[in-house]
């Protein structure tokens, strides 16, 4: 998630909280980075991200399995513009493992998986609706 220009205003947190407090994500790791100016590469504070101790993000302290290594972060700063921050995400979908070993009783097997990425699927409602 590209945080732009390091201004982070909060305005998705709540709603990630929300989805861990309803049981259907699990968060396991969440890092957040930002790409100076210069383009030196630091990690930052979950706690207070903003400085003004208007973003509290404590509750996501501790989110921290190990998956996540140097070069992850390192792959995050390619990304990022110089000025900008990013957090770095990784949780389990928790709805979809009762979900699957049901599938599995049926005798059904997973082949494949994937995600669309949200620019892709925005395209494709776009057309779609263009085409109605």
């Amino acid at each position: 998630m590209d945080m732009g220009s390091n201004r982070m205003t909060g305005e998705g947190f709540p709603v990630l909280v929300d989805l861990v407090d309803r049981g259907l994500i699990r968060i396991l790791d969440l890092m957040f980075v930002k790409k100076d100016d210069d383009g030196s590469v630091t990690g930052m504070e979950i706690a207070d991200l903003t400085g003004d101790g208007g973003l509290d993000l404590s509750v996501f302290e501790g989110a921290s399995s190990g998956l996540l290594a140097q070069d992850d972060v390192e792959e995050a700063a390619k990304a990022l513009e110089p000025g900008n921050s990013a957090g770095i995400l990784v949780y389990e979908n928790l709805w979809a493992a009762p979900f699957a070993t049901a599938l599995r009783r049926g005798g059904a097997r997973m082949v494949a998986s994937g995600r669309i990425p949200v620019p892709d699927l925005l395209a494709a409602l776009d057309a779609t609706e263009a085409a109605h």
